[in-house]
């Protein structure tokens, strides 16, 4: 599945512009709302062309001014409501919880009160992964209506609900508590599953050296008796006078593990691709293709929290793979301890060892060095994170991005140079046309 193509946003309406009033994507979360009753915003307008009337009156001596000034405060008498709203209780609903980028999701508000009717006017913030695109106002429900723009856990409020009588002159402010959705991300196309060395000892779909059950040929050998005759090799049979059978491969299951590189999320200047995004999305990918054949598949994200899960197997071990990498995102520390070391549970004996990367930060290097330290030959899947921008003219910008480009020609040089293949993925392309050079052989094996 590929994500979808990006088109330009559409143009709020009034009432989304007025929910969010500047308050989407906040750094800290908002201030909370004043308590009890207050003027509503109807009620302030009235009051403050009264005072100027009577403001005016008292300086000039002219008694119409006072007429003028009597007008907003009898339709202020003829709005306030007769029975005040007391008691108000909320509750929410999210429709879905878990979806995919570029799907809606859909936050419902009740609102249950005494008192005579109210009219609802809401306050909305949101995560910086979403989108408010409408807002629908009812008697006693207010419907939001958003779009997943970017994989990860995002809130959805709080929402801050101010709840105003028939006549708009009293309000009183409500703060519905924030909900949380879940963003998958799109993985990107791979069919290919190259295979390591050693396979361990459970039934799969990969065709071992060692002879077994398959329906791989790998031979022909002497019918031994109490031997299933599955299928004779007459030419041999034939020659030898005796029965010869087809040997079959044992056929094994693979364990995988996807190591993403979480240290920093460098943004292309120039497309604006995000190579943490692409990460996460390269990795689903492979890790789903793997999972098709029944071979069992992990994650280790690396950044911030060093986080892990065992190899599974199934449709399910794939959301559980993603939901551990959902908090990706929210690490955005960097000085935690022992970063460069992945948990010995998370890697099984034999497991082929998959590293994402964008290749930005150096101490992705002592996490590859630690796994050739352990008997493990990853395989690097390089992200691309696109050049630094340089001024025309910039000798200084010139010179240092030359620089830059050296930096990194010569991690790769030392990641091949210690026998680690170093495979490039273009954002765009199928993961397959990466993998390509792996299925000229078997992977791994001990450094």
């Amino acid at each position: 599945m590929t994500p979808p193509a990006s088109s330009p946003a559409p143009r709020p309406s009034a009432a989304v512009v007025r929910a969010l009033e500047g308050r989407s994507g906040p750094a800290q979360p908002p201030p909370p709302p004043p308590g009890g009753p207050r003027p509503g915003e109807r009620t302030l307008r009235l009051l403050t062309v009264a005072v100027v009337a009577l403001s005016a009156a008292l300086l000039t001596g002219r008694a119409w001014l006072f007429a003028l000034a009597a007008a907003p405060l009898v339709l202020l008498a003829l709005a306030l409501p007769r029975a005040y709203v007391r008691r108000i209780e909320t509750s929410a609903t999210v429709e879905p919880e878990r979806c995919f980028e570029g799907d809606t999701v859909t936050l419902r508000v009740s609102v249950a009160h005494d008192g005579g009717a109210v009219r609802l006017d809401p306050g909305v913030t949101l995560g910086p992964g979403l989108r408010l695109d409408e807002v629908v106002i009812g008697p006693s429900t207010v419907t939001l209506r958003h779009t997943a723009l970017r994989w990860g856990r995002w809130s959805l409020g709080p929402v801050d609900l101010d709840v105003y009588d028939a006549g708009g002159t009293v309000r009183r402010t409500v703060r519905v508590g924030a909900a949380e959705v879940s963003v998958f991300p799109h993985a990107a196309r791979a069919r290919f599953t190259p295979i390591p060395v050693r396979l361990p000892q459970r039934l799969g779909e990969h065709a071992s050296p060692q002879a077994g059950e398959g329906v791989e040929v790998i031979g022909v050998g002497p019918w031994v008796p109490g031997e299933r005759q599955r299928r004779i090799h007459w030419p041999s049979t034939t020659r030898r006078g005796s029965v010869q059978l087809h040997r079959f491969a044992a056929e094994r299951a693979a364990d995988t593990v996807m190591l993403l590189d979480a240290f920093g999320d460098v943004v292309d200047p120039v497309t604006g691709v995000s190579s943490l995004d692409e990460t996460v999305r390269a990795a689903a990918g492979l890790a789903r293709a793997y999972l098709r054949t029944h071979d069992r598949v992990g994650v280790v994200s690396t950044g911030g929290t060093t986080r892990w899960l065992a190899p599974g197997t199934g449709d399910a071990a794939f959301y559980r793979i993603v939901e551990s990498v959902l908090d990706v995102r929210k690490d955005r520390r960097f000085d935690g301890p022992g970063l460069e070391r992945v948990p010995p549970p998370a890697l099984p004996q034999g497991a082929l060892v998959y590293v994402f990367t964008p290749l930005s930060d150096a101490r992705v290097l002592k996490v590859l060095r630690d796994l050739q330290g352990r008997g493990r030959r990853p395989v690097v899947v390089e992200i691309p994170s696109g050049d630094p921008q340089v001024e025309p003219g910039d000798a200084a910008g010139e010179l240092g991005l030359r620089l830059w480009h050296a930096d990194r020609d010569a991690m790769r040089f030392a990641l091949r140079d210690s026998g680690v293949p170093v495979l490039r993925h273009v954002v765009g392309e199928p993961l397959d046309l990466a993998l390509a050079p792996l299925l000229s052989g078997r992977i791994g094996g001990r450094g």
